[in-house]
């Protein structure tokens, strides 16, 4: 197991089902000090409740959305682990339809929770780490953000975006030894994903080299390499995990 830091927590916000949960999990495990954010206090309560004895965590309910209650996020991290090593903005939604058909409402949704919110928890983490010459930052993307997709301009937008937040962040705290990196799932077999038609989950898998879908541990594992002192030389990146999907 790679060492862990001595001090400090790990942000993950979306931590209450999927990924995120996936996430949450396998970092418990690894020893890491928790702060799970969610919108459902209760979902986020359970989640906890399921992690291994022992698992230093802690709840924040909020809508990442919003700028104000993700300061106050970070800010009770901060009075109560004294430190935040890490941050994996996770927490996405979607709006599917065609361009034609999609109103500015359903365009700027997905943006502003998956794009912004992003953008707020790292612009309140950056001082922090920076201060502590030290820190991770790991933004989940998506293969969308980097092929497109019928029907999902608005999700495509806001993952090609983060990619790009990504590698500018990177160059910026650099110089203070914190790391940005991007993760690009694809599909991931998760409740947002099971109610797809058996079509599309059909010719989704056809399009798959290692002839399954992925599980959110195949995700975590990738976010705790970049989490680790394994990955202090690696920044800017986005690791692309896809089963071959879009080499």
């Amino acid at each position: 197991m790679a060492e862990t830091p001595t001090r400090g927590a790990v942000i993950v916000t979306g931590a209450s089902r999927g990924i995120g949960r996936a996430i949450a999990e396998d970092l418990a495990a690894a020893g890491y000090r928790l702060a799970l954010v969610a919108r459902d206090a209760q979902r986020l309560q359970e989640v906890a409740a399921a992690l291994p004895a022992g698992a230093e965590v802690m709840t924040c309910p909020a809508d990442i959305a919003d700028p104000a209650r993700v300061q106050a996020v970070v800010d009770e991290v901060q009075a109560r682990y004294g430190a935040v090593w890490g941050l994996v903005n996770n927490a996405g939604v979607t709006a599917d339809g065609l361009l034609m058909r999609m109103s500015a409402e359903a365009w700027k949704r997905p943006l502003a929770v998956n794009l912004d919110g992003t953008f707020h928890f790292t612009r309140a983490v950056a001082p922090l780490m920076m201060r502590q010459r030290e820190g991770r930052i790991v933004n989940i993307s998506s293969v969308i953000g980097l092929t497109g997709n019928a029907g999902q301009a608005n999700y495509a937008a806001s993952k090609a975006g983060i990619i790009a937040l990504t590698k500018s962040v990177a160059k910026e705290l650099g110089g203070r030894n914190v790391t940005c990196n991007a993760v690009a799932p694809g599909f991931i077999a998760t409740d947002m994903t099971a109610d797809l038609p058996d079509k599309v989950r059909a010719d989704m898998l056809a399009r798959i080299p290692l002839k399954r879908f992925g599980e959110g541990k195949d995700v975590a594992g990738v976010v705790r390499f970049l989490l680790s002192p394994e990955a202090a030389y690696v920044t800017g990146q986005t690791l692309v995990v896809d089963g071959g999907m879009i080499a």
